[in-house]
């Protein structure tokens, strides 16, 4: 199934299925960039709209893209303001957003269904303004080592997405390579419990 489609049947039950892993990210975005007001956001992997209010709140006007059209339908439903922007798009291929330019672009649970990183990137450092800033909030890749991955029940069963493992070190290397420095690397586990392996990764990088 292709991950569009999936997430197409996901969009029904994603805001309300217990996911511990979607609800994370979102405290760990919040933390990374409380305090700061930015004027034009670019936000990959909106999906249903779950970090774009409280973006939202803090720019002049965002731009959420998600490759699954049902995902934007609900965020649309869900966030009625003249600031907001929601855009189908697949980022794999050559971005075209009215050629803007952002001073904060975020990424959330979508790069772990990208295969190669390279292209995103590079598409990064095309929009990124001076100075700006790129957010990254993924699931950790030790969680990827044992086994976790995107899944979701639906009627017929449970579906796994299909995702590919990046290494800290390619996140890194990566943003380097398009100038990015890393201001912020964070490892977060879920609360309350032991830690063991962390859940999510949380990034930081400035253009420098």
């Amino acid at each position: 199934m292709k991950i569009n489609e999936a997430y197409d049947q996901w969009s029904v039950q994603y805001d309300t299925n217990k996911n511990k892993t979607r609800d994370l990210e979102g405290q760990v975005m919040r933390e990374l960039l409380e305090g700061r007001h930015f004027n034009k956001t670019l936000e990959i992997g909106c999906g249903t709209g779950k970090n774009t209010e409280w973006l939202g709140d803090n720019s002049t006007h965002i731009t959420g893209v998600d490759f699954s059209e049902k995902m934007l339908e609900v965020a649309r439903k869900k966030i009625k303001s003249d600031k907001v922007s929601f855009i189908q798009a697949d980022i794999t291929k050559s971005w075209t957003f009215e050629n803007q330019s952002f001073d904060l672009i975020t990424f959330s649970l979508v790069l772990e269904h990208i295969e190669s990183l390279s292209d995103i990137f590079q598409n990064v450092s095309n929009y990124l303004t001076p100075n700006g800033i790129v957010y990254i909030g993924e699931l950790h890749p030790f969680k990827q080592y044992h086994g976790s991955k995107a899944r979701f029940e639906g009627e017929s069963g449970v579906f796994e997405l299909e995702c590919y493992t990046h290494h800290i070190s390619e996140f890194i290397n990566e943003a380097d390579a398009i100038g990015l420095k890393m201001v912020h690397l964070g490892e977060y586990f879920d609360e309350g419990e032991t830690p063991t392996i962390p859940r999510i990764l949380g990034l930081l990088f400035n253009k420098k």
